[in-house]
């Protein structure tokens, strides 16, 4: 793809195209993998640019390509550890990092359990505590508390407060209890 001079219609363009013939001509162009498509400006721009005065900003700025949107965290599984060092996560499964809160659910309707789970673990977060128990009971059969729990802390308002969690140890509570490992409060 040649690249082409200038316009010269503007007072010292004699100059600018002679600056601009030589820098041209360093550039080597880069190769294409098999099947890329060329790069175009966007539809317009470059008429855009050559109706607008010379030092306007229009015609001074590029197109900037949209900002990438921001991944969600990934999703978290029971032992699943995105967020934390290997060391880290093994303690937490192990049961060997200090609980510094706990809530029981178990006996509580769904939505009483997402209610105060959803107040108990940002509560526990502003209070600077990393690793607190939760306690859903093993339940008839699968367990409703216990199959939701998981996504519950997967949702958009408490998914950004955890770092892990992990089925709790048999003197936590076991099967009907996890270890839920929170971010640190950042410093505002």
């Amino acid at each position: 793809m040649p690249l082409s001079a200038p316009p010269t219609s503007a007072p010292g363009a004699d100059d600018a195209a002679a600056l601009w013939g030589r820098v041209a001509g360093t550039v080597k162009p880069l190769k294409r993998r098999p099947g890329a498509a060329p790069l175009e400006p966007p539809a317009g721009a470059a008429e855009a640019a050559a109706e607008a005065p010379p030092g306007s900003p229009a015609r001074a700025a590029k197109p900037r390509p949209p900002a990438p949107p921001r991944e969600p965290p990934l999703p978290l599984g029971p032992g699943a550890a995105p967020g934390l060092d290997k060391r880290t996560a093994q303690r937490l499964r192990r049961g060997q990092i200090g609980i510094e809160g706990r809530i029981d659910l178990h006996g509580m309707t769904r939505a009483e359990a997402h209610r105060l789970l959803s107040d108990f673990l940002p509560s526990s977060a502003a209070k600077g505590r990393r690793c607190v128990l939760v306690i859903t009971g093993k339940g008839a059969g699968s367990g409703i508390l216990r199959s939701e729990f998981p996504r519950w802390l997967n949702s958009p308002a408490l998914r950004p407060l955890i770092l892990s969690f992990a089925p709790a140890q048999p003197r936590d509570g076991g099967g009907g209890a996890f270890y839920v490992y929170l971010r640190r409060a950042r410093a505002r």
